[in-house]
């Protein structure tokens, strides 16, 4: 049972302190200027490291079962949590700011008999300034808002080539942002001009300096990997994000081999970090894996870890992706952290030493995997009835009614091939969840083939597609997935939560209470709809 609590009366955790290396599989050094720093130009150079990449004495990240193992983990990121404990006093919000739109214009008026548009939006409140950077389609006024944001190092043209950046006292580059909410709003909008997007956000380098350790390059379609150092996901975590010289803001424009390289990045990662655990040599240097490659390494990845006398340290994967931005005037920013599509992932440790009152213990605990949830229940399912949990589910999709007991529409398949199903969870858990489950018994990408892989990536881009062209702007997608050595028949689960304009969640969904407006039946056939 995972839990904090203990019949000795002390919580039990577990503390995280990564020490990793990392292999450098990209092929291209893209170095290029980002502008210019104590009036030098500022390259993107350490955005690109020459060999493998080690990471020594990564942040320490707690983790903590929640006293009710439905409720998951918490997970507390050591410098962020040290230096809010030398002064805990600062844990709060700031108070809203005065804002009158009357008093701005009145006083911008005043004395003048001509003004220009650009001196009327240096008027305006900076709440109706975030509303215009995320609501405007006018490029004109974008513009405006991202000169209000930062300072830019432009060419004979006025055409943004970059930013201009400062040094600190600590020798830290600072990016010369002079209105961070604004910025982030303005350059997340999909009608900026996209000069001023590769200059603010897009380029390698621009939002910080995180490592490119892998790329996926396919004529325009072209994907780089991220590495997170130091994450609040311990042992690091990566990302996959469509490349500046792919620009993917709206899920329209995300094609089926966009979705396939940036798929491939997490399968390739994860493969590779296994190879490396089980002493399994990788040969090329700095290059991706091919398909046939990839296949290849799975097959002895699985081999040698059925002969392992010891389970791996890495039992399980992580696998997320927000999609979508969004910038309330109040600065409440909502779902990503930015819109240019990207996917998020790591391995998960099988077990983490435990700790009473800062003190190690002889204990371990199972590090925490959404995917462990599902398990319990194909476990107590088994227990109860003798039967596989997933194979009924299938069979009650299958011979599935209409909920309301009319003779309506009563299929919930959305999109279905020989490996995967797409479909519509009877119980949603979002307006609009779409459900991604594999038909054979696998449970993991590791028990993934070449065969099942496509049929993911492709229902995944379907999905995604079919949500888009009902008008989804948000969404959360997170993969539920077998830990590598659990021997039962859970199956890969992936759950597609879009975010509603009226639907953002409140104390019934804290309850795990779901509120819907609409049968899942009707649901699954406007999705059939907009099948591409």
């Amino acid at each position: 049972m995972r839990t904090c609590v203990t019949p000795q009366g002390d919580f039990l955790y577990c503390i995280h302190a990564p020490d990793y290396a990392v292999k450098n599989l990209r092929e291209n050094d893209l170095i290029a200027s980002l502008g210019t720093c104590g009036g030098r130009e500022h390259l993107n150079s350490r955005n690109f490291p020459p060999a493998d990449v080690t990471v020594e004495k990564a942040d320490r990240v707690y983790e903590i079962p929640n006293v009710f193992p439905f409720r998951g983990a918490t997970f507390i990121n050591s410098p962020w949590a040290d230096a809010t404990a030398k002064d805990p006093l600062r844990i709060k919000l700031p108070a809203p700011q005065p804002v009158s739109f009357s008093q701005n214009v009145t006083t911008w008026l005043a004395g003048r008999e001509t003004a220009s548009m650009d001196s009327l939006f240096d008027c305006l409140p900076e709440a109706v300034l975030l509303a215009l950077a995320i609501t405007s389609t006018d490029p004109a006024d974008l513009v405006v808002l991202a000169k209000i944001s930062c300072e830019f190092l432009t060419d004979g043209s006025g055409t943004p080539t970059g930013l201009i950046y400062s040094q600190d006292p600590q020798g830290r580059i600072r990016t010369g942002i002079k209105n961070h909410p604004l910025f982030e709003a303005v350059a997340n909008n999909p009608y900026l001009p996209d000069p001023y997007k590769q200059a603010m956000v897009l380029r390698p380098g621009a939002q910080g300096g995180s490592e490119i350790v892998g790329e996926w390059n396919d004529a325009d379609h072209h994907v780089f990997e991220y590495l997170r150092r130091n994450s609040y996901i311990p042992w690091g975590h990566y990302a996959a994000n469509m490349a500046n010289d792919a620009v993917r803001y709206d899920i329209a424009r995300l094609s089926l081999a966009d979705m396939t390289g940036l798929r491939h990045l997490y399968y390739q990662r994860t493969y590779v970090r296994l190879a490396a655990a089980l002493g399994i040599n990788i040969d090329g240097g700095r290059k991706s894996l091919s398909a046939a490659e990839l296949e290849a390494l799975r097959l002895e990845i699985r081999r040698r870890l059925d002969s392992a006398k010891q389970p791996p340290f890495f039992d399980c994967t992580l696998w997320g992706w927000n999609y979508g931005f969004d910038f309330a005037p109040s600065q409440y920013r909502l779902n990503a952290s930015h819109q240019q599509i990207h996917q998020q992932f790591a391995l998960l440790p099988a077990a983490v030493a435990a700790m009473k009152g800062g003190s190690r213990t002889d204990e371990f605990l199972p590090s925490y995997g959404c995917g462990d949830l599902v398990a319990d229940c194909v476990r107590a399912y088994h227990s109860r009835h003798s039967r596989s949990l997933f194979a009924d589910l299938l069979s009650c999709i299958r011979n599935n009614r209409r909920l309301d007991g009319t003779k309506g529409e009563a299929s919930l398949v959305v999109f279905e091939d020989d490996e995967v199903m797409l479909f519509v969870p009877k119980a949603q858990t979002s307006q609009w969840e779409l459900q991604l489950l594999t038909l054979k018994p696998v449970g993991n990408i590791l028990e993934a083939d070449q065969a099942m892989r496509r049929s993911l990536d492709t229902a995944m881009h379907t999905a995604m597609q079919v949500l888009g062209g009902l008008g989804m702007r948000m969404a959360n997608i997170i993969e539920y997935a077998k830990r590598f050595t659990d021997q039962s028949d859970q199956r890969l689960l992936y759950s597609f939560l879009p975010k509603l304009p009226e639907s953002p969640g409140a104390f019934s969904e804290l309850q795990l209470r779901w509120i819907m407006g609409h049968y899942p039946e009707d649901f699954a056939l406007a999705c059939r709809n907009k099948l591409p």
